[in-house]
């Protein structure tokens, strides 16, 4: 699940995927799956693999719930960002991840707490 500092390394399928439970809180594989994006084209099995692998790697929590799995996020919007902005800094533009956080905090995209913890966690890293 995570690198050497405990940041998440997140997959390509695993984000679309915690961003909607970010956003919805705790969904079902059925409500994940409505709510992903089109653009990805995944069968239903697909999203439930998914779900059931990223449980098994500690990225959710999956609970049953009459008989039904519900999953919600194990880690939070910030750790599992905080993967994505070590990877633009690093190996995309090649520099240090202050300029990717100021990004962040332009956009309204995170809070100012947020953005901070986002700092915090990249410096721990250093």
């Amino acid at each position: 699940m995570a690198g050497e500092t405990g940041i998440p390394e997140l997959t390509r399928s695993e984000l679309p995927v915690l961003k909607v439970l970010w956003k919805q809180g705790e969904a079902s594989a059925r409500e994940v799956h409505e709510r992903l994006p089109a653009t990805l084209g995944w069968a239903y099995s697909t999203t439930r693999t998914t779900l059931d692998r990223m449980a098994a790697k500690g990225l959710l929590e999956r609970r049953s719930f009459h008989g039904i799995n519900v999953y919600r996020a194990a880690i939070s919007k910030v750790a599992g960002l905080a993967g994505v902005v070590r990877e633009l800094a690093q190996r995309v533009f090649e520099t240090d991840y202050a300029p990717v956080v100021s990004l962040f905090a332009e956009s309204n995209a995170l809070t100012e707490e947020e953005v901070d913890e986002l700092s915090r966690l990249l410096e721990e890293e250093g």
